[in-house]
């Protein structure tokens, strides 16, 4: 389970500044203990989850992963579907909630990404608002409502 004394780490996979800004804005608003964090591709992300980019959370040698993860589906070098594939098929990273937040209500899209081991699909709203409720449902689902693993921890 998410340890409560620790803020929630999330890490979020979104290549537009804009999308950045407000899922940054919405967050400080709804969770103001989680400590969010971007990676602007999928790739990225990747290098972070497997420690050839250094966590930006981390200040020592204890090294976790985030508690969550949030992926959209159409960013460069690496697509959200090729990163969660990555995520899901491996051993040390499986266990991490994986969400993607995309712009695509496709359903040959939904179904892909659930087939790949998505823990959930949402497709982002128009508004700020929205957003914002998004935000304080993902929060109070992932962080007070279900039982998760203990952090996984690494050490260097």
């Amino acid at each position: 389970m998410i340890d409560l004394k620790a803020p929630p780490i999330i890490l979020i996979a979104e290549d537009d500044p804009d999308d950045r800004l407000m899922m940054k804005e919405a967050f400080a608003e709804q969770c103001k203990a989680c400590r969010t964090y971007f990676a602007h591709d999928g790739a990225q992300l990747m290098r972070i989850l497997k420690d050839e980019e250094r966590p930006p959370w981390e200040v020592s040698t204890l090294r976790t992963y985030p508690d969550l993860i949030l992926l959209d589906l159409n960013m460069p070098l690496k697509d959200g579907r090729e990163t969660l594939r990555e995520i899901k098929s491996c051993t040390g990273l499986r266990t991490i909630p994986t969400i993607v937040m995309t712009t695509s209500a496709s359903e040959d899209d939904i179904l892909d990404c659930y087939d790949r081991g998505a823990n959930s699909y949402i497709v982002k709203p128009p508004s700020y608002s929205g957003l914002l409720d998004v935000v304080s449902s993902l929060t109070s689902y992932w962080a007070t409502t279900v039982t998760l693993p203990t952090r996984l921890k690494r050490y260097d």
